[in-house]
């Protein structure tokens, strides 16, 4: 039987081990204890020979001797021959003992595949698995030299009942020079498609099944077949027995003991028993006798595989299931926990401290974040620090964070960055265009009632809102830019040209000119008026008036100019980040008029309904 230890070695503790070195079936004092008593008895008989039948110049011709045989000891690879040979041997062992073929896949297959309770449908499974075994068995007996003495000839297969003596003349009478272990597997097919023929395995998928079962089966016996015929090259385990050996037989004379009066180096001890060498061969023969043993698992030594085990555990609990399973269900009832929904079975005293312990819920389940690091950033933010970190070096956003953590300098630079709002802000619109918002998500730089926007030194991306009026009208066709400063030096066809689009005068041109630089004055002291669209309502209302322009100036160097057929889009921009959608607008302010900027603006009037879009510095927001 397989030597099993591993209960005893269930929990580590101290000197958890020592108690198995006291064992002595399986173990390396069995294997080994021959091969160490012969290298120490040849040990001692050479060094007495040093010691007491050796005459002084033939004690320094061998001294001289054990030096030259003890350097080069050391050219030989031990470590690294054994270890590669001991891997591939132990690799090798456990993948022929997972190439037993076990019929635990196949009989479960055959008791569902295979139906009819009579006396035919139990015949047929009973055959069907006896003929399974068969193959297992005789693949063993090839293989195995414990199951061969068990079994030598074919009349004890046949008298132990694997096999009648009809089916041994079938199986002898088919001549092949090759191994036969195939064929009980070939009448185990023939007799599943007889039950397939007779209804009592109801589908082609359950037949297609079951072989695919037995194909497995029959595979691992072949693999068990070319384990045994395909053994480990030769060549290297010649390398691996020669280098041991040869190592072992220079350190015969060469971890002698040497006269301490000599002053040979390394050589100023004197002792009797070489403790060390001992050792180092009690390890490396003791590498090598493992490697015998599992090189061919199938033999009779202490580890080796319990086929006889393996054969009746295999026939024994296939027949019980295919034959008295067959059907055999016990009564359904409701479990224990049938109204509980969080089942829990009992724990034992001695195994109650496991009950204590919380469930893991993860490695991340406890991790401690700081508070201000836990609140969802908008993702306009996100894409505009994107941005801005995409066209700059990376060492700018510690210098951005210094900036925003130092004060505002509003004495010197607000006054200009206001002022620069304000010109970006008075683009204005006539009172006629539908709905436009913003999205800002900023609490400081919400719109109040003040209808002021925040300046300061933070960056704003510019956000530009389009409606695409779904009308038959033609759309905007052109957009004239007028330079306010070219109509003061003296364009009389420019100045003509916004007068004659605004019908106005000379003079009512004048006054409104002067009115706008005393509110552009009163401006530059105050936040830059919002421009936010108006209500849909009041726009419904407006758009009815003359499509005449609005003029409106500002201290802008430009204006546009808009004929009145043009309609069908208009552009808003805003350098202050998007608002929320959601967003009641508030009540676009009637735009003022004076300053050095002329902007003329002629929108049809129209009801149709509008499709907004919205587009962002890299990122687009989805309308509504």
């Amino acid at each position: 039987m397989t030597v099993t230890y591993t209960a005893r070695v269930a929990n580590a503790r101290f000197c958890g081990f020592s108690k198995l070195l006291l064992a002595w079936k399986g173990s390396i004092y069995k294997v080994l204890y021959k091969e160490f008593l012969a290298f120490f008895a040849m040990y001692t008989a050479i060094s007495i020979t040093y010691r007491f039948l050796l005459y002084d110049d033939q004690k320094r011709y061998f001294e001289k001797l054990a030096i030259y045989c003890n350097h080069y000891a050391s050219l030989i690879p031990m470590s690294f021959v054994l270890g590669f040979y001991v891997t591939l041997v132990v690799n090798r062992w456990w993948s022929q003992y997972t190439s037993i073929p076990l019929p635990d896949r196949l009989m479960c297959v055959l008791s569902g595949g295979l139906q009819g309770s009579d006396e035919r449908g139990r015949l047929l499974r009973r055959t069907m698995m006896r003929y399974a075994s068969l193959s297992a068995l005789l693949i063993l007996r090839s293989v195995s030299t414990a199951v061969f003495k068990r079994f030598p000839t074919m009349d004890h297969v046949v008298e132990a009942g694997f096999m009648s003596r009809d089916e041994r003349k079938k199986f002898e009478g088919l001549h092949s020079p090759y191994n036969k272990y195939w064929i009980p597997c070939v009448w185990f097919t023939n007799l599943a498609a007889v039950a397939r023929c007779e209804g009592r395995i109801k589908d082609d998928h359950t037949l297609k099944l079951l072989l695919e079962e037995l194909n497995g089966f029959r595979g691992k016996c072949s693999m068990l077949f070319h384990y045994d015929m395909i053994s480990v090259p030769l060549v290297y385990t010649q390398v691996v027995t020669l280098a041991v050996y040869s190592f072992f037989l220079v350190c015969l004379i060469g971890r002698q003991f040497l006269d301490p009066s000599q002053g040979y180096p390394g050589h100023d001890l004197d002792l009797y028993v070489p403790i060390f060498t001992l050792l180092q061969f009690f390890f490396y023969a003791g590498w090598l006798k493992v490697a015998e043993q599992l090189i061919n698992p199938f033999g009779e030594d202490d580890d080796d595989f319990e086929t006889n085990w393996l054969i009746d555990r295999n026939f024994q609990v296939s027949m019980m299931a295919v034959d008295e399973m067959y059907g055999d269900l016990p009564m359904m009832e409701r479990d224990r926990y049938w109204n509980d929904s969080n089942p829990r079975p009992p724990y034992t005293a001695a195994t109650l401290f496991v009950l204590r312990k919380p469930s893991f819920q993860g490695s991340t389940f406890d991790m401690a974040i700081p508070k201000e690091e836990m609140h969802f950033q908008p993702l306009e933010d996100i894409a505009e620090n994107l941005e801005e970190s995409g066209g700059r070096h990376p060492n700018m956003d510690l210098f951005n964070r210094l900036l925003s953590a130092a004060p505002s300098p509003t004495g010197f630079m607000g006054g200009a960055l206001r002022r620069t709002s304000a010109q970006l802000q008075r683009l204005r619109h006539s009172p006629s265009i539908d709905q436009c918002t913003s999205d800002d998500d900023d609490d400081s730089g919400k719109i109040g009632k003040g209808g002021s926007l925040p300046s300061g030194l933070e960056t704003q991306s510019t956000v530009c809102s389009f409606w695409e009026e779904k009308s038959a009208r033609t759309p905007l066709l052109e957009v004239q830019f007028v330079a306010a400063q070219e109509r003061r030096e003296g364009h009389p066809a420019v100045n003509k040209e916004v007068r004659r689009v605004e019908g106005k005068s000379d003079e009512e041109w004048q006054i409104r000119e002067e009115s706008g630089k005393a509110e552009s004055t009163r401006e530059e002291t105050q936040t830059p008026v919002s421009l936010l669209p108006s209500s849909p309502q009041s726009s419904r209302e407006l758009s009815t008036q003359s499509a005449s322009a609005i003029p409106f100036t500002s201290r802008h160097p430009s204006a546009f100019v808009f004929h009145p057929a043009a309609h069908s889009s208009l552009e808003h921009c805003s350098s202050q980040p998007a608002i929320n959608q959601n967003r009641a607008p508030s009540v676009i302010p009637k735009p003022p008029f004076g300053g050095n900027k002329m902007s003329f603006l002629t929108v049809p009037s129209y009801n149709e309904p509008s499709r907004f879009r919205s587009v962002s510095m890299g990122s687009e927001l989805p309308g509504s």
